[in-house]
């Protein structure tokens, strides 16, 4: 036998990890994958959304045409002072849950408001069943009273009293025109996201119709009347 043979066998040895780091390492990892699967999750849930805004912007059908102007980037809904026709407060986060055709004048409402307002409640009737979908919405801009002879056709809207300024830090007109010269569309999560022209006539409103159907139509997935 030779002399290597009578050498004790070698070994080494390698440290184990402590329970603490063992445990440090286990939770990492389950870290990790609940991070995954959380994202998972809300990419599903917002999936139906982001589709149905890919159809609408990207693939419209060619000859398509869009009457409103779309907003890019779109201006998300502002804490902002409110209050109603009684002078109570209201949180403007309640608006959210709808698609809302809004229009704006102070409380005297000349002839170009009230056309506003008729556009606003026709336009709102003429979608049938899907109605139920959107509200129709004034936004006072002064604090004078509100003429009585309003009261009918505001029956059904939502009128709310928001200072000036502060409409300014959502909604805003084209160049050269004023707020209350158009009518503005905002979706269910509180978006400002279209403007039809200004001072839109009958055969204007037509046309913006056909631009609220298709957007009711691409949002039927994930939207439901109601909040």
């Amino acid at each position: 036998m030779s002399a290597a043979s009578d050498e004790p066998l070698g070994l080494t040895v390698h440290s184990m990890p402590s329970p603490s780091q063992a445990l440090d390492g286990s939770e990492g990892r389950r870290t990790v994958v609940g991070r995954w699967k959380m994202i998972a999750v809300l990419l599903m849930c917002a999936a139906p959304v982001i589709a149905s805004y890919f159809t609408y912007y990207v693939i419209r059908p060619e000859g398509r045409s869009v009457y409103g102007e779309l907003i890019n980037p779109q201006r998300e809904l502002p804490k902002m002072t409110a209050t109603d026709r009684n002078g109570a407060p209201v949180d403007v986060a309640t608006l959210k849950g709808q698609w809302l055709l809004v229009a704006v004048a102070d409380a005297a409402c000349d002839a170009l408001c009230e056309q506003q307002l008729y556009l606003q409640r026709q336009l709102r009737e003429s979608l049938g069943r899907e109605k139920d979908r959107m509200d129709r919405v004034w936004l006072v801009s002064d604090a004078a009273p509100v003429p009585e002879r309003l009261n009918n056709g505001l029956h059904g809207a939502t009128v709310l009293r928001v200072p000036a300024d502060e409409l300014a830090r959502w909604l805003a007109p084209v160049s050269g025109h004023s707020l209350a010269e158009h009518l503005y569309v905002v979706d269910p999560m509180g978006n400002w996201m279209m403007r039809f022209p200004a001072r839109m006539d009958a055969a204007g409103a037509s046309r913006a119709k056909r631009d609220i159907d298709r957007l009711l139509r691409a949002s039927s997935s994930w939207d439901e009347p109601g909040r």
